[in-house]
Protein backbone atom coordinates (compact mmCIF):
# COMPACT_ATOMS: atom_id res chain seq x y z
CA UNK A 1 0.00 0.00 0.00
CA UNK A 2 1.51 3.20 -1.18
CA UNK A 3 1.19 6.48 0.62
CA UNK A 4 -1.40 7.61 -1.48
CA UNK A 5 -3.60 4.94 -0.51
CA UNK A 6 -3.32 5.56 3.28
CA UNK A 7 -3.91 8.96 2.53
CA UNK A 8 -7.25 7.62 1.25
CA UNK A 9 -8.15 5.17 3.80
CA UNK A 10 -7.45 8.04 6.56
CA UNK A 11 -9.27 10.81 4.63
CA UNK A 12 -12.22 7.45 4.69
CA UNK A 13 -11.78 6.79 8.13
CA UNK A 14 -11.76 10.35 9.84
CA UNK A 15 -14.90 11.08 7.93
CA UNK A 16 -16.34 8.30 9.12
CA UNK A 17 -15.36 8.65 12.50
CA UNK A 18 -16.71 12.24 12.51
CA UNK A 19 -19.76 11.19 11.56
CA UNK A 20 -20.32 8.13 14.10
CA UNK A 21 -18.19 8.77 17.21
CA UNK A 22 -20.67 9.87 19.70
CA UNK A 23 -18.85 13.19 20.37
CA UNK A 24 -19.19 14.58 17.36
CA UNK A 25 -22.34 12.59 15.91
CA UNK A 26 -24.69 15.48 17.30
CA UNK A 27 -22.75 18.23 14.84
CA UNK A 28 -23.07 15.85 12.07
CA UNK A 29 -26.73 15.58 12.73
CA UNK A 30 -27.28 18.86 13.00
CA UNK A 31 -26.09 20.50 10.39
CA UNK A 32 -27.22 17.98 8.21
CA UNK A 33 -31.01 18.90 9.58
CA UNK A 34 -30.14 22.69 9.74
CA UNK A 35 -28.68 22.64 5.86
CA UNK A 36 -29.75 19.86 4.23
CA UNK A 37 -28.87 20.65 0.79
CA UNK A 38 -25.24 22.34 1.95
CA UNK A 39 -24.38 19.36 3.40
CA UNK A 40 -25.77 16.85 0.75
CA UNK A 41 -23.28 18.70 -1.40
CA UNK A 42 -20.44 18.29 0.50
CA UNK A 43 -20.79 14.45 1.44
CA UNK A 44 -21.45 13.35 -1.78
CA UNK A 45 -18.81 15.57 -3.42
CA UNK A 46 -16.72 14.49 -0.92
CA UNK A 47 -17.84 10.58 -0.83
CA UNK A 48 -18.70 9.82 -4.38
CA UNK A 49 -15.43 12.13 -5.43
CA UNK A 50 -13.43 9.32 -3.37
CA UNK A 51 -14.99 7.03 -5.04
CA UNK A 52 -14.01 8.20 -8.57
CA UNK A 53 -10.62 8.48 -7.61
CA UNK A 54 -10.36 4.79 -6.29
CA UNK A 55 -12.12 3.75 -9.42
CA UNK A 56 -9.73 5.12 -11.67
CA UNK A 57 -6.47 4.05 -8.92
CA UNK A 58 -7.62 0.37 -9.63
CA UNK A 59 -7.57 0.67 -12.99
CA UNK A 60 -4.88 2.71 -13.86
CA UNK A 61 -2.48 2.84 -11.11
CA UNK A 62 -3.17 6.62 -10.73
CA UNK A 63 -5.31 8.99 -8.34
CA UNK A 64 -5.64 11.79 -10.17
CA UNK A 65 -4.86 10.42 -13.72
CA UNK A 66 -8.66 12.29 -14.99
CA UNK A 67 -7.95 16.07 -15.87
CA UNK A 68 -11.52 16.39 -14.97
CA UNK A 69 -11.56 15.13 -11.44
CA UNK A 70 -12.57 18.64 -9.47
CA UNK A 71 -15.40 19.33 -12.27
CA UNK A 72 -16.85 15.82 -11.55
CA UNK A 73 -16.57 16.83 -7.91
CA UNK A 74 -18.56 19.80 -8.38
CA UNK A 75 -21.29 17.90 -10.46
CA UNK A 76 -21.39 15.29 -7.79
CA UNK A 77 -21.82 18.09 -5.36
CA UNK A 78 -24.95 19.91 -6.93
CA UNK A 79 -26.40 15.98 -7.78
CA UNK A 80 -25.86 15.38 -3.56
CA UNK A 81 -28.07 18.53 -2.96
CA UNK A 82 -30.90 16.76 -5.50
CA UNK A 83 -30.44 13.92 -3.26
CA UNK A 84 -31.46 15.98 -0.27
CA UNK A 85 -34.45 16.95 -2.46
CA UNK A 86 -35.58 13.50 -3.70
CA UNK A 87 -35.17 11.11 -0.85
CA UNK A 88 -37.63 13.18 0.96
CA UNK A 89 -39.73 13.42 -1.88
CA UNK A 90 -40.28 9.84 -2.42
CA UNK A 91 -40.32 8.59 1.24
CA UNK A 92 -43.53 11.59 2.16
CA UNK A 93 -44.73 10.21 -1.70
CA UNK A 94 -45.17 6.74 -0.75
CA UNK A 95 -46.45 7.20 2.54
CA UNK A 96 -48.42 9.27 1.70
CA UNK A 97 -50.12 7.32 -1.13
CA UNK A 98 -50.35 4.59 1.20
CA UNK A 99 -51.57 6.76 4.01
CA UNK A 100 -48.77 5.65 6.33
CA UNK A 101 -51.24 2.40 6.80
CA UNK A 102 -49.88 -0.57 8.85
CA UNK A 103 -48.68 -3.06 6.21
CA UNK A 104 -47.22 -5.80 8.97
CA UNK A 105 -48.12 -5.97 12.45
CA UNK A 106 -44.13 -6.36 12.76
CA UNK A 107 -42.53 -2.63 12.79
CA UNK A 108 -39.41 -4.66 11.41
CA UNK A 109 -41.16 -5.83 7.95
CA UNK A 110 -43.38 -2.90 7.85
CA UNK A 111 -40.48 -0.33 7.80
CA UNK A 112 -38.98 -2.84 5.50
CA UNK A 113 -42.04 -3.00 2.82
CA UNK A 114 -42.21 1.09 2.79
CA UNK A 115 -38.57 1.23 2.01
CA UNK A 116 -38.61 -1.48 -0.36
CA UNK A 117 -41.32 0.85 -1.98
CA UNK A 118 -39.60 4.08 -1.43
CA UNK A 119 -36.61 2.27 -3.01
CA UNK A 120 -38.12 1.27 -5.76
CA UNK A 121 -40.17 4.12 -7.05
CA UNK A 122 -36.92 6.23 -6.31
CA UNK A 123 -34.93 4.07 -8.68
CA UNK A 124 -37.38 3.45 -11.43
CA UNK A 125 -38.53 6.97 -11.53
CA UNK A 126 -35.57 8.94 -10.94
CA UNK A 127 -32.46 6.95 -11.07
CA UNK A 128 -32.56 6.48 -14.95
CA UNK A 129 -32.72 10.24 -15.53
CA UNK A 130 -29.88 11.23 -12.63
CA UNK A 131 -27.87 8.19 -14.29
CA UNK A 132 -28.38 9.91 -18.00
CA UNK A 133 -27.80 13.49 -16.84
CA UNK A 134 -24.89 11.88 -15.07
CA UNK A 135 -23.01 10.42 -18.46
CA UNK A 136 -24.18 13.83 -20.26
CA UNK A 137 -22.11 15.66 -17.61
CA UNK A 138 -19.17 13.34 -16.91
CA UNK A 139 -18.89 13.48 -20.94
CA UNK A 140 -19.15 16.53 -21.52
CA UNK A 141 -15.69 17.76 -18.99
CA UNK A 142 -14.37 14.61 -20.45
CA UNK A 143 -14.78 16.00 -24.28
CA UNK A 144 -13.26 19.43 -22.52
CA UNK A 145 -10.54 17.67 -20.61
CA UNK A 146 -11.29 18.79 -17.56
CA UNK A 147 -11.20 22.70 -18.66
CA UNK A 148 -13.65 25.23 -18.09
CA UNK A 149 -13.00 27.31 -21.01
CA UNK A 150 -13.12 24.12 -23.63
CA UNK A 151 -16.52 23.26 -22.05
CA UNK A 152 -17.90 26.23 -23.96
CA UNK A 153 -16.87 24.84 -27.64
CA UNK A 154 -18.21 21.67 -26.90
CA UNK A 155 -21.14 20.34 -29.12
CA UNK A 156 -24.30 18.45 -27.64
CA UNK A 157 -23.78 16.39 -30.66
CA UNK A 158 -20.26 15.17 -29.93
CA UNK A 159 -21.39 14.34 -26.23
CA UNK A 160 -24.71 12.34 -27.28
CA UNK A 161 -22.02 10.29 -30.64
CA UNK A 162 -19.82 10.01 -27.55
CA UNK A 163 -21.93 7.93 -25.32
CA UNK A 164 -21.50 4.43 -25.23
CA UNK A 165 -26.02 3.51 -25.14
CA UNK A 166 -25.58 0.06 -25.10
CA UNK A 167 -23.39 -0.22 -22.05
CA UNK A 168 -25.29 1.77 -20.15
CA UNK A 169 -28.69 0.55 -20.85
CA UNK A 170 -27.64 -3.12 -20.84
CA UNK A 171 -25.28 -2.64 -17.64
CA UNK A 172 -26.13 0.27 -16.18
CA UNK A 173 -29.86 0.34 -15.98
CA UNK A 174 -30.94 -2.88 -16.46
CA UNK A 175 -27.90 -4.94 -13.59
CA UNK A 176 -27.06 -1.87 -11.28
CA UNK A 177 -30.75 -0.77 -10.50
CA UNK A 178 -32.12 -3.93 -9.80
CA UNK A 179 -29.51 -5.75 -8.35
CA UNK A 180 -27.39 -3.64 -6.51
CA UNK A 181 -29.36 -0.22 -6.42
CA UNK A 182 -32.93 -1.04 -5.58
CA UNK A 183 -31.81 -3.64 -2.78
CA UNK A 184 -29.48 -0.92 -1.22
CA UNK A 185 -31.58 1.93 -1.04
CA UNK A 186 -33.77 0.17 0.94
CA UNK A 187 -31.89 -0.49 3.35
CA UNK A 188 -31.00 3.41 2.78
CA UNK A 189 -34.50 4.19 3.65
CA UNK A 190 -34.48 1.87 6.88
CA UNK A 191 -31.89 4.84 8.36
CA UNK A 192 -33.02 7.95 9.62
CA UNK A 193 -33.10 10.78 7.23
CA UNK A 194 -30.24 12.58 8.39
CA UNK A 195 -27.88 9.38 6.91
CA UNK A 196 -28.87 8.52 4.02
CA UNK A 197 -27.38 10.82 1.39
CA UNK A 198 -24.09 10.04 3.03
CA UNK A 199 -25.52 6.03 2.88
CA UNK A 200 -25.83 6.71 -0.46
CA UNK A 201 -22.49 8.05 -1.20
CA UNK A 202 -20.90 5.32 0.54
CA UNK A 203 -22.61 3.16 -1.96
CA UNK A 204 -21.05 4.93 -4.86
CA UNK A 205 -18.02 4.10 -3.31
CA UNK A 206 -18.83 0.21 -2.68
CA UNK A 207 -20.04 -0.09 -6.48
CA UNK A 208 -17.35 1.66 -7.91
CA UNK A 209 -14.70 -0.62 -5.92
CA UNK A 210 -17.12 -3.97 -7.16
CA UNK A 211 -17.08 -3.13 -10.77
CA UNK A 212 -13.36 -2.12 -10.80
CA UNK A 213 -12.51 -5.73 -9.36
CA UNK A 214 -14.69 -7.41 -11.71
CA UNK A 215 -13.17 -5.56 -14.71
CA UNK A 216 -10.03 -6.38 -13.84
CA UNK A 217 -10.55 -10.02 -13.19
CA UNK A 218 -12.02 -9.99 -16.52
Amino acid sequence: MKIKDMMWVFILVVISLFVFLPMTNSIFVNLTTSYPYFMGFLKTMILASMGEILVKRIRTGYYFKDPGVYLKALVWGFLGMAFAFVFPLFDGGIKAVFNEQVIFENVFLNNLIYAFMISFSMNVIFAPTFMMFHRFSDTYIDLAEGSMKKLAHIEFHGVVKKIDYQFFFSFVIIKTIPFFWIPAHTITFMLPSQYRVLMASYLSIILGILLSIKNKEK
